[in-house]
């Protein structure tokens, strides 16, 4: 459809005024010395078909300065997470379910030959589940996204890293609070070692994790 559309446009420019204009200029300046080539470029420099600088654009190529790039990407961004509450209801639902889930499987480990291989079962469920929950959380998020990013990248409203930054930075408090949800409810049903630093180092860790898949 859009190749369709294109060839539209193409052949409504190939026969109109400006399309014959332009046709006749350049016969006339392949034509004509290299003088008369001068002196035309000269007297078309302000025709409206000739190509001139764009207002406002620097030598990037980009219209906008990096922090206001960043700045609308950000808020953008944020504003699509506000805009469907019931995505991030539904989200920490499930990692409660799944949580409660666990925990229950692993309840109350102690610390014999036994318990350490339950214990260890139960910290590859943890990083396995915060890696795949987030990794197909994501997958909705590309195919939708995709087609918008790759037209504006090629408009030059913007580059990869300030999309990156600002959409990793609006989503930043969800992929903060499953983790947290996640950890808290298994920690201590699972019977962790006790302790708020050992708690801190384990929910920082899998923060970690979730973030990075």
């Amino acid at each position: 459809e859009c190749r369709e559309t294109i060839k539209k446009i193409c052949d409504s420019f190939a026969v109109s005024p400006i399309a014959r204009d332009i046709i006749e200029t350049a016969s006339l300046v392949n034509g004509a010395g290299v003088g008369i080539e001068l002196a035309r470029a000269k007297h078309h420099a302000n025709d409206p078909y000739f190509l001139q600088p764009m207002d406002g654009v620097d030598s990037t190529g980009y219209r906008a300065s990096w922090w206001t790039q960043f700045y609308c990407i950000l808020w953008r961004s944020w504003l699509s997470v506000l805009k469907d509450p019931m995505l991030v209801k539904v989200r920490l639902l499930q990692t409660a379910m799944v949580a409660s889930l666990i925990g229950s499987i692993y309840f109350g480990q102690v610390l014999d030959q036994d318990g350490v291989m339950n214990i260890n079962g139960s910290l590859f469920l943890f990083l396995t589940n915060m890696t795949f929950q987030n990794v197909f959380a994501v997958i909705n998020v590309f195919s939708a996204e995709l087609p918008v990013f790759l037209r504006e990248k090629r408009s030059r409203l913007y580059r990869v890293d300030t999309y990156f930054l600002g959409k990793t930075i609006a989503e930043l408090p969800l992929f903060i609070a499953v983790p947290f949800v996640f950890t808290s409810i298994t920690y201590p049903m699972i019977g962790l070692k006790a302790g708020v630093s050992h708690y801190l180092t384990t929910l920082f860790i899998v923060t970690l994790v979730a973030n990075v898949s």
